[in-house]
């Protein structure tokens, strides 16, 4: 789980993008080789104080990593 663009960019850089390079945002899920990436909002205060992120957008993203965490390849 990515939180915010910059981790999603590095996490791409790192692995390998494939072109076109997936685009962050919240909930966003990019499959690559070996891994899954899901996107979520920076629990920033800027972003919690606005309601961009609230908790429960952050629960449904985590909530979803916990389902794919389950799943074998």
């Amino acid at each position: 789980m990515c939180l915010g663009a910059f981790a999603w960019d590095a996490a791409l850089r790192v692995l390998g993008a494939p072109r076109p390079k997936p685009r962050f945002g919240h909930g966003a899920e990019a499959q690559l080789e070996r891994v899954r990436l899901l996107g979520c909002y920076h629990p920033s205060q800027q972003n919690t104080f606005t309601g961009k992120l609230t908790e429960a957008m952050l629960d449904e993203v985590l909530e979803r990593a916990k389902r794919l965490s389950r799943l074998t390849p």
